[in-house]
């Protein structure tokens, strides 16, 4: 059994992880967990697989909590902030990871439907949170808004318009929000992951047809395998600490090096 000995740098501060259930977002849950940090995930559906993250999550002896939560729905956002408060205190670090993925189709084939669905979970839900936890976080000495966007938004490929739009416009909020917020001690970031080793980045791979192969894929990515939840959440858990006091308004790319990101 291997024992964890890394500093608690993160103790005493409260992190909220939307879409925290699952895949990159249980990862980066874990990984604050680790650093110290109490921890709030949420999950739209379900909940069996929060509970799961719970338990590893406290089993680093920090308090955590899950609830669900459509972050589409906008007019939930200060309810679901106001419980976090209620139960592990005032949120200070925030990750906004929940997200969902375009049907694969050409701009000209997409309703106007599904690109306004994709800009609800990643661009506008993500802003309304961040409006209700802007007060507390204001606050305080140092606060943390970490946005989980993708290795496309710079590469750009076909078929996946409504998608790198909508991680396009949260990019651009954070940019604006880090600048509008440093005086406030609120630091703003952006990480970007390539392909990661869920099941969505299986599908993904899936989607490309027979001749498409989940472990030749990442046989023949850098460093000869694929972006783990693990190395998003180390990255994240660098922005986070003290390591990073200096930064805000990065993009990080979690990619290997950008190799992977064409495969989408």
């Amino acid at each position: 059994m291997s024992v964890d000995i890394r500093p608690a740098t993160l103790a005493g501060r409260t992190a909220l992880v939307t879409g925290g259930s699952r895949g990159v977002g249980a990862g980066v849950a874990r990984e604050l967990a680790h650093l110290g940090a109490d921890v709030a995930i949420t999950y739209n559906r379900r909940p069996e697989d929060a509970e799961d993250v719970l338990t590893a999550v406290r089993r680093t002896g920090v308090r955590a909590m899950a609830l669900q939560l459509d972050v589409a729905d906008t007019d939930s956002a200060a309810g679901a902030v106001e419980q976090i408060a209620e139960t592990l205190g005032v949120v200070d670090l925030f990750v906004s990871n929940a997200g969902i993925a375009s049907t694969g189709r050409s701009i000209a084939r997409t309703s106007l439907e599904e690109f306004g669905r994709l800009m609800a979970v990643h661009a506008w839900g993500p802003i309304a949170l961040i409006q209700h936890l802007l007060p507390g976080m204001r606050a305080l000495d140092r606060s943390d808004i970490v946005m989980v966007s993708s290795a496309v938004t710079a590469t750009h490929p076909p078929a996946t318009g409504p998608y790198v739009i909508a991680k396009q416009a949260m990019e651009s909020a954070c940019k604006v929000l880090a600048l509008e917020e440093r005086e406030h001690g609120v630091h703003v970031n952006i990480v970007a992951p390539g392909l990661v080793a869920t099941d969505m980045g299986r599908r993904l791979v899936g989607a490309g047809g027979e001749s498409s192969d989940f472990d030749s894929t990442a046989a023949t990515s850098p460093f000869g395998r694929v972006c783990t939840p693990a190395d998003v959440g180390a990255v994240v858990g660098f922005l986070t600490g003290s390591a990073a006091e200096y930064l805000t308004g990065v993009r990080l790319a979690v990619d290997g090096g950008g190799a992977t990101a064409s495969i989408y």
